[in-house]
């Protein structure tokens, strides 16, 4: 058992060193990237895909296929990026990602556990794409379009209640950033999940108290974020969100009727201290120079090892022949 327990402590170590690196990558060779959300994150989206969701495996093209137009009768070739996730099963939970400006971290997720190449990952914003810099419901990983910031509870809130009536037992996950507490639409659905006891849908909230105009405390505080949940009847667990064992801990509680949000504490310059010198605004990151920019490459170089390469998409052919069918 200790060995089994230790392989993934391990797996979701290295899912998360990957996801740093890549996204670090990607910043210096496109000038620009949301780095700190990848440091803060990391763990959090290695935890969740590597131990506690129980997801099927992908049915999507390892290359993600040009944006198909927008969903209608008239467009039957529509898709979201559900896919990724693996098949919508009754027993299978289901991921959702609220804070969208967190897409290339979750693209990152992808390539590392192999559920996209790194392929995909190249095609970030660009045009016809579906990889799009703020995550649509058509981009891999994603089911709903939840931005602007504290859309998205909402509507995994209806999906939670909806598969509960079926008698569903896969559970909803969902990904958060703690500026969405400053959204009331957000309270609402809280109020809403705990009125209606929906226990099968799990929070988990990345609490690094940034947000694009700086500090939360600063623009607006939102603590004693734990008591201001528990008061509307929520389960909440505080954890350090760069624990993978603490992280994955709540998940294995089983349900009491109340929705579950996991408060993740992180460090938005967790495994990169280059970052610190650009505190409070880290929001995104674009290279005042060419000089900087060099420096973050040094750091890349010095700090973290090559990555290799993710399958390619001939080792999902018959998952592309779904997705076009």
């Amino acid at each position: 058992m200790q060995k089994e327990k230790t392989n993934w402590q391990e797996t979701a170590a290295r899912t998360a060193y990957g996801i740093r690196r890549r996204v670090l990558e990607h910043t210096i060779k496109n000038n620009g990237g949301y780095l700190s959300q990848a440091c803060s994150s990391a763990e959090i989206f290695a935890t969740l895909y590597t131990k506690i969701m129980k997801l099927g495996p992908s049915e999507a093209p390892m290359i993600p296929p040009p944006f198909l137009g927008v969903p209608g009768p008239d467009n039957p070739g529509y898709r979201t990026g559900v896919a990724y996730n693996g098949p919508k099963a009754p027993d299978l939970d289901r991921f959702f990602l609220s804070c969208v400006q967190y897409a290339l971290v979750l693209y990152a997720a992808l390539v590392e556990v192999g559920r996209m190449s790194d392929k995909g990952l190249a095609m970030f914003n660009k045009d016809g794409g579906t990889v799009e810099m703020i995550g649509a419901e058509h981009s891999p990983g994603h089911e709903i379009t939840s931005g602007s910031l504290g859309q998205g509870l909402s509507q995994v809130a209806g999906i939670a209640l909806g598969r509960r009536l079926k008698g569903e037992t896969g559970r909803q996950w969902v990904f958060m950033s703690d500026g969405e507490f400053q959204s009331g639409q957000t309270w609402e659905t809280i109020q809403a999940l705990s009125f209606h006891k929906l226990d099968n849908i799990g929070i988990y909230v990345d609490v690094n108290g940034q947000q694009c105009d700086g500090k939360m405390e600063d623009v607006m505080n939102i603590e004693p974020l734990q008591t201001r949940l528990e008061a509307f009847g929520v389960r909440v667990n505080k954890v350090n969100g760069h624990d993978v064992e603490a992280l994955a801990a709540p998940a294995e509680l089983p349900p009491d009727g109340r929705p579950l949000v996991v408060l993740a504490y992180t460090n938005t310059c967790e495994g990169m201290d280059i970052l610190k010198e650009r505190a409070p605004k880290l929001h995104y990151v674009r290279f005042k120079n060419e000089e900087e920019r060099q420096r973050y490459r040094t750091f890349l170089m010095e700090k973290f090892s090559p990555l290799s390469e993710s399958p390619g998409p001939e080792e999902n052919g018959e998952a592309r022949e779904q997705w076009k069918s």
